[in-house]
C-alpha cells in the first residue's frame, strides 16, 4: 500500500494559500478515485481507496504545517509499509512558481513541515513531490507561504497541483524513477517543447492556407 500525505494547515482561514499546495493537490486524487479523505486518525484526516488498482491511504495531517511528522509518525509506525511507499507533497518556496520536482529522496530542505517529518521518522528515503510557489516574493516570509493565492498565480498553480496528482499516479502505477522521467521537465526544456508546438501549428496554419489557395 502506498501513503500519500498532503502537506497544509487545517481551517478555513488557510484554504487556497500557497502553504496548502499539499492538501490541494490531495484533493484532485481524491475527487478522481472517490475517495472520502474524512475519517479523523493519526492526527489527520485520512481515506483509504485505491488508484489503478491499487491500494492507497491518502493522509492530510491537522496537526499544524510544523508538527506535520507527529501524524506522519503515527501512520507509519501503525501500517508498517516501507519508507519508499511514503509519498509526500508540499509546496516549495525554493522553486519558481508552477514548476514541479520530484525526488526518491533527501533533505527537507527550508520547509518546516518536510523537516519535522524527516526528524521523526528518522529517515529521509521517501518519494516526494514538491510545488514550486516561488516567484517575485515582496512580502515576509510566513506572510507570503500563508497568503491567498491571487488570480495571477492561479493558472500556473493550478496546473501544477493537477500535474502534483498525476505523478503521484505515476508513482503507485509505475515507480518514482518514471515519475521523475515524466515530471521533471526543466525550465529550458519546458520552453523548447512549447516553442516546437507553437511552430508545429504554424505549419498547420499554413498547410491549411495553402489548401484553401489551391481550392
Amino acid at each position: 500500500m502506498y501513503i500519500i500525505v498532503g502537506l497544509g494547515n487545517p481551517g478555513k482561514k488557510y484554504e487556497h494559500t500557497r502553504h496548502n499546495m499539499g492538501f490541494l493537490a490531495l484533493d484532485l486524487l481524491a475527487d478522481k478515485y472517490g475517495i472520502k479523505v474524512d475519517r479523523l486518525k493519526f492526527k489527520a484526516l485520512t481515506g483509504e481507496g485505491r488508484i489503478e488498482g491499487k491500494k492507497v491511504l491518502l493522509v492530510k495531517p491537522q496537526t499544524y504545517m510544523n508538527l506535520s511528522g507527529e501524524s506522519v509518525r503515527d501512520v507509519m509506525n501503525f501500517y508498517k509499509e516501507p519508507i519508499e511507499n511514503l509519498i509526500v507533497i508540499y509546496d516549495d518556496i525554493d522553486l519558481p512558481e508552477g514548476t514541479l520536482r520530484i525526488r526518491s529522496k533527501g533533505s527537507a530542505g527550508t520547509h518546516n513541515g518536510m523537516r519535522n517529518i524527516v526528524y521523526l521518522l528518522g529517515d529521509d528515503g521517501f518519494p516526494r513531490i514538491r510545488v514550486g510557489i516561488g516567484g517575485e516574493r515582496k512580502a515576509d516570509l510566513v506572510d507570503y507561504v500563508i497568503g491567498k493565492v491571487t488570480e495571477k498565480e492561479a493558472d500556473a498553480l493550478w496546473d501544477a497541483l493537477n500535474k502534483a496528482a498525476a505523478a503521484a499516479t505515476d508513482i503507485v502505477i509505475n515507480d518514482i524513477n518514471h515519475a521523475m522521467q515524466e515530471f521533471n521537465i526543466k525550465p529550458k526544456r519546458l520552453k523548447k517543447e512549447k516553442e516546437k508546438a507553437a511552430e508545429g501549428e504554424k505549419d498547420q496554419l499554413k498547410d491549411a492556407d495553402t489548401v484553401s489557395e489551391k481550392e
